[in-house]
């Protein structure tokens, strides 16, 4: 098998050996995404992400976004055989179209806080994306821009929201020391669902009932044809943002299926202009308040614990995940006023529901228009996400 055997140096404790393995077997995909679980299990805000959901991502067999990219998965292991670490390294074709046609892709990072082992994670890596033509790396992503991505490096004390990664304190230091440079900062912003609108913005978004804009609730009769004028306005909206890579056919009906069960209609709303979708936003109940303590299994009454607490008790927290306007009103007037009169919309469902708190993002550090409209609505940047690259 090929390994890739390094050495710790710089600590005080006897120097451990570390093995890096590739992943070529289920047992071991099943093992890779066990690897976190036991490295952050003493962080009081580690949630376990469910392992079906893992292998969903990360299985070829089920995640279309494999259509258009390959990706390798390495674990690394001490003299023990103790987990200790891994990562993995992918190429979108699609990110190499739309953004630099030679920038490769890490992710799923996790470490113990050793230099020399993420170190050697990192050029593992690189060493597999450089065979295959690339001259940079950027990530973390998991496993794509349209996934989780980023490391947490602001914002520790408190737990992830779902589809959000949650990182020890050391291991962005750890990356930046390994040579890897910021590409880019994403926040997170949180209000209180019973924060009043404040009164000159709830005037800004009652002014749209007077024009062209009618506010309606998705349709979930008609649930695939909603997902994809979604999806559309999606793409058309944040075509140009950084990073931004468009949902295939495929995955947008597999995003479909997989998000149909959490999505409420009176949580996800569209902006419709003389009858056309011309903007919406999606917040989801946040499923992590609910698996928390599920150590990721559904078995044997996972399951059922998970079903009573979305559907029955609530869930406190909620996560904004998609928001967006399509491009040819974002300039105007209209596109102006529907951010406003979508956000208000969703409140007055928010207010009377068990959910507290509502986090919207991710939010690119540069994207001053809409923090500023997220910060005069009362939003507080709480968690802060970091991208790194690096020359190969």
């Amino acid at each position: 098998m090929n390994t890739n055997p390094i050495f710790s140096r710089g600590f005080k404790r006897p120097p451990l050996s570390y093995t890096i393995t590739p992943v070529t077997t289920a047992r071991q995909l099943n093992e890779f995404i066990r690897v976190p679980v036991t490295l952050y299990a003493n962080n009081p805000h580690w949630i376990t992400p469910l392992d079906i959901e893992r292998k969903g991502i990360l299985d070829p067999k089920q995640n279309p976004y494999f259509d258009h990219a390959e990706a390798q998965y390495w674990i690394a292991t001490d003299d023990k055989g103790r987990p200790v670490g891994r990562i993995s390294a992918q190429i979108d074709q699609l990110s190499l179209e739309a953004n630099h046609p030679t920038t490769g892709h890490f992710g799923m990072l996790a470490a113990i806080e050793d230099q020399a082992l993420v170190e050697a994670l990192l050029d593992t890596a690189k060493d597999w994306l450089k065979a295959r033509g690339m001259t940079a790396m950027q990530g973390p992503f998991n496993l794509s821009i349209n996934q989780e991505l980023g490391i947490l490096v602001d914002g520790f004390d408190t737990p992830p929201m779902m589809m959000m990664p949650h990182d020890p304190p050391y291991l962005g230091a750890l990356v930046e020391a390994a040579g890897l440079r910021k590409v880019k900062d994403l926040l997170a912003y949180i209000r209180s669902t019973h924060d009043y609108f404040p009164e000159r913005f709830r005037r800004l978004a009652e002014r749209s009932n007077t024009t062209r804009i009618s506010m309606r609730m998705l349709n979930m009769k008609n649930y695939d044809k909603e997902i994809q004028d979604l999806v559309c306005i999606y793409n058309e909206g944040w075509h140009t943002n950084w990073g931004f890579v468009p949902m295939t056919e495929k995955e947008v009906a597999h995003m479909a299926s997989e998000l149909k069960p959490l999505i409420k209609d009176e949580l996800a709303w569209f902006a419709d202009i003389d009858g056309e979708p011309a903007a919406f936003i999606v917040c989801l109940p946040d499923i992590n308040d609910a698996i928390a303590d599920l150590n990721g299994k559904l078995l044997p009454f996972g399951w059922a614990k998970l079903l009573w607490r979305l559907k029955v008790k609530g869930v406190s927290t909620a996560r904004v995940l998609l928001m967006g306007v399509r491009k040819k009103h974002s300039e105007g007037m209209l596109g102006k006023i529907m951010p406003f009169r979508l956000i208000y919309a969703l409140e007055q469902c928010l207010y009377d529901s068990s959910i507290k708190r509502v986090e919207m993002s991710w939010i690119l550090e540069d994207n001053m228009p809409v923090r500023r409209m997220i910060e005069s609505l009362g939003g507080e940047a709480y968690k802060t996400y970091r991208m790194y690259e690096t020359d190969i």
